[in-house]
């Protein structure tokens, strides 16, 4: 297929003529564009988009505006992440390949030749190839390919701030000192400005732009829910899903194996996932959630960086993670293709408790980990919007008044009755014991507890203690996260923070200020809006049977060529195809996500099986 002719290297008409024949989109997202064209002007860059913001497209597009000659080079890190995006250029019409552990001799010395023959325009590789042991080879050859930039992909892992650490990409400096002249760029779906100015420092990048897209990912669902019944709470969002993909994330291996095996026994195709697996089996149980032979990917967090399934449908934490950095990487596995999908963290005080201790334990509980870990606490026990919360943590002002998508817009929190009453209760107990003890104190002061720490002062005789008894750890927990963050008490810093009063609270202890707290519902039926996984505007004139029968034909496709089935068409394009009925190829290039090649390969089929469903006998015109 000929590239057409761009009349200078940022001709946007010409970018959007390349966009739709070789993607079937008409338009790109925010700082696409602007990410594109810092690359063919030679610029470096830092850009950071949410998951499915299409980053790929941003580091993917420039290599067919490039003379031909010259070579885009990927940094990716994980071996199933390249085969899929390159699984997805070739079937797009774009010479792409990878080089990686899973290839075989004969497939390198392919791939080698290729290269030689200037047969490609991307070339994914590995950290440890790039600067590894014995790389400078490899970096040799590349000057020989003619390299014209490096896109160096999911980037946070480069920074120290990171949460997926690894230690390569602290080495990718070489790059720079190696390839003075070419453009450098750097891509995650989550930074916060500490993030990206180590990316930037540890990268050499030379006054990069730095594109910064809206962190709020719109289509996801959030609700936080106070952990009790944890398999019963499972199966009800699970359940609201039945056949669609999802990942449920564990803090530890045995309870990955106990969930995953009791999924099972409920007739769900799940599979478990977390580094005590040998790695032959994590690579099949992985491949399999990717082809979508399995369901449920129950998981630790040794499971999701580059997982590029898009049609996951929700997202469960069974416990709570260790930042928000941390839960917006992945419940951002959700949803990806941009339609509806769920998040939702089930959590109890205890995680928190155990997060301290492991990293305690791992000599790694330093004053910012202390600090993040404070954030995720806030975040599962406020009150107020999710997106709000989550965007404003990274540094973005959110401007709607309501997101009516989170469990706080939804309104489907209770009001706890008497909320002034139970507020004095819990300010009355800081008070009694001078101001100086933390949360856990007051807590087990409440609910009664007989610690060596209340037995010691004594805390066992004041009128407050076991006043609260019948209240569970964790909501305790929520309502004195709900009193800070409504700033009736204030959580002193350091490694041991304490409980104090503001003046906001002295006043509510008088009964001269106002307090709503809220709470989970406590029975089935409280959960008014539970229900809510989609935006009915999502489905608007979409057939939905029609719209499975095309499922089950990416999936047949996806079979037959040994690729992922979202590698095929996304679900959003299934969903246009199945709006839209197009009968003619010249109507399916109209479809979101069918471009030139996809037609040329696939309109056959697709056509065939849209017209098989709507009974009409009469073939398919070719336009």
């Amino acid at each position: 297929m000929t590239l057409p002719k761009l009349s200078s290297p940022t001709d946007d008409s010409c970018l959007r003529t390349l966009l739709h024949r070789y993607w079937g989109y008409r338009s790109f997202r925010p700082l696409q564009l602007a990410a594109i064209e810092a690359n063919l002007q030679g610029r470096d860059s830092v850009v950071v988009l949410p998951t499915g913001g299409g980053k790929s497209l941003c580091f993917q597009l420039p290599a067919l505006v490039r003379k031909h000659g010259t070579l885009g080079l990927v940094v990716s890190p994980l071996v199933s992440l390249m085969k899929d995006q390159v699984d997805g250029l070739v079937a797009s019409g774009i010479p792409a390949a990878a080089l990686n552990s899973s290839i075989t001799t004969n497939e390198r010395r392919q791939i080698y030749e290729g290269l030689d023959r200037q047969h490609y325009r991307l070339l994914y590789v590995t950290p440890e190839r790039l600067v590894g042991d014995g790389a400078e080879t490899f970096r040799g050859r590349l000057r020989e390919w003619g390299v014209s930039y490096v896109a160096v992909d999911e980037a946070h892992c480069i920074s120290q701030w990171g949460h997926e650490f690894r230690p390569e990409y602290r080495r990718l400096t070489k790059i720079r000192e190696d390839f003075p002249t070419i453009s450098l760029h750097a891509f995650t779906a989550t930074a916060t400005l500490e993030v990206r100015n180590d990316i930037a420092q540890q990268l050499a990048l030379q006054e990069p732009d730095v594109l910064v897209g809206s962190f709020d990912r719109a289509n996801l669902i959030y609700r936080v829910i106070v952990r009790m019944g944890l398999k019963e709470q499972i199966r009800s969002v699970v359940d609201r899903h039945p056949g669609e993909g999802g990942i449920i994330y564990c803090l530890s291996r045995r309870e990955v194996e106990t969930l995953a095996g009791w999924l099972e026994t409920m007739g769900h195709r799940a599979l478990p996932y977390h580094a005590g697996l040998a790695d032959k089996v994590r690579h099949d149980y992985q491949e399999a959630f990717l082809a979508e032979r399995a369901d449920i990917m129950v998981a630790t967090v040794a499971f999701g960086m580059g997982i590029d399934r898009s049609n996951i449908r929700y997202v469960i934490h069974a416990g709570a993670p260790r930042s928000l950095e941390h839960y917006q990487q992945e419940s951002g596995r959700a949803g990806r293709d941009g339609l509806e999908a769920e998040c939702v963290l089930f959590y109890s005080a205890s995680d928190f408790t155990k997060w301290r201790r492991m990293l305690e334990q791992n000599g790694d509980f330093t004053d910012t980990a202390r600090h993040l870990l404070r954030k995720m606490e806030a975040y599962a026990g406020s009150t107020s919007c999710r997106h709000r919360v989550l965007v404003e943590y990274f540094g973005q002002h959110y401007d709607s008044d309501t997101c009516t998508a989170c469990d706080w817009c939804l309104k489907e929190l209770e009001r706890v009755d008497e909320s002034n009453t139970l507020a004095r209760k819990i300010l009355s107990t800081v008070v009694r014991i001078g101001q100086n003890r933390g949360i856990s104190h007051v807590i087990d002061i409440l609910r009664g507890r007989h610690t060596a720490q209340i037995s010691s002062s004594r805390h066992q005789e004041l009128s407050t203690f076991s006043l609260l008894s019948d209240v569970s750890n964790a909501e305790l927990r929520g309502y004195l996260d709900q009193l800070i963050e409504q700033e009736f008490l204030l959580r002193t810093d350091g490694p041991y923070p304490v409980l104090q009063l503001t003046n906001h609270g002295v006043k509510a202890l008088k009964g001269q200020s106002t307090v709503e707290l809220y709470r989970q519902p406590r029975t089935r039926s409280g959960h008014r809006s539970r229900q809510k996984t989609s935006d009915p505007a999502a489905w608007a004139g979409v057939n939905r049977d029609l719209f499975e029968e095309l499922r089950q034909c990416r999936l047949q496709i996806a079979r037959a060529r040994g690729v992922a089935p979202y590698v095929v068409l996304h679900d959003s394009t299934l969903r246009d195809l199945a709006r839209r009925l197009p009968t003619t190829l010249g109507e399916l290039l109209k479809c979101n996500g069918i471009g030139a090649r996809k037609a040329e390969d696939l309109g056959p089929i697709v056509l065939e099986t849209i017209r098989s469903f709507c009974g009409d006998e009469n073939s398919i015109d070719p336009d």
